[in-house]
């Protein structure tokens, strides 16, 4: 369930602070607020249920950027209602006739679960065995997987032998997922196999859409995967900071908020 807009608006304030100063205490956003402690600790109770702070005594921290890969499993429990949004904003690209390309990822996986059942004549390339299963019944999919070697902890295939087919691959639209978008470092990954992977999409994909919550925005990850420029568009969700949104606006990045 969506948090109120009065939340919504504490949770913004909660995070500015977190990104300025990296800590906040309860008792001075009681008061900077204007709301009982009481409320507060609920507020800090919900951002830490989706990995955004870490909560102490008397208040909380900012969460360092995941910088260690999580298995699938994992990170599909957190912003569960955030990836769904952006999955349903990212599936209204998809056109009868596309030919697309499916990254892998829990808000990927989101997106195959979104997909218009009404869509006719789409061609999915993907190299998640997840999502191949998602959509192998889909009657207006034709499915390719891209072969590779199998990465249990992603449901993923990569090099060896895993880009060999994505370089014979003329793609309308791909469909990426990351664990950092920043303005100076551009969009990162925590495993160099599937940024490398990830890569090959985007040489083979026309139009290119980075899908990725709140959490990964002002993150930086260990593996580069591209700048900022090569995106036609980054979709995230309305819990995004103010000021991560204006940051990555302002170094010419398009970006959906869902």
């Amino acid at each position: 369930m969506l948090p109120s807009l009065d939340a919504q608006l504490r949770h913004e304030h909660i995070r500015s602070l977190l990104g300025k100063n990296g800590n906040v205490r309860v008792t001075e956003l009681a008061e900077d607020l204007d709301v009982s402690v009481v409320t507060i600790r609920a507020d800090l109770g919900y951002l830490e249920e989706r990995s955004e702070l870490r909560r102490n005594r008397g208040g909380a921290v900012q969460m360092p950027p995941h910088r260690n890969e999580q298995a699938l499993e994992v990170t599909s429990l957190a912003c569960q209602d955030e990836k769904e949004r952006i999955a349903k904003r990212a599936a209204r690209l998809i056109e009868d006739n596309d030919t697309i390309i499916i990254d892998v990822g829990s808000t990927l996986t989101a997106l195959a679960q979104a997909f218009p059942p009404d869509l006719r004549n789409v061609v999915v390339i993907t190299n998640a065995l997840n999502i191949a299963m998602i959509l192998e019944s889909h009657p207006g999919v034709t499915l390719i997987v891209t072969g590779g070697t199998l990465r249990p902890l992603q449901h993923s295939l990569v090099n060896p032998l895993g880009g060999g087919l994505l370089a014979q691959v003329n793609a309308d639209k791909a469909f990426i997922g990351c664990n950092g978008v920043h303005p100076e470092k551009g969009f990162t990954n925590s495993n160099l196999q599937e940024a490398e992977i990830k890569q090959a999409m985007l040489a083979a994909s026309a139009r290119v859409y980075f899908l990725a919550d709140h959490t990964k925005l002002n993150a930086v990850s260990t593996a580069a995967i591209a700048p900022l420029s090569c995106a036609e568009m980054l979709i995230t969700d309305n819990a995004a900071a103010r000021e991560h949104l204006k940051l990555l606006k302002a170094s010419g990045l398009a970006v959906d908020v869902a």
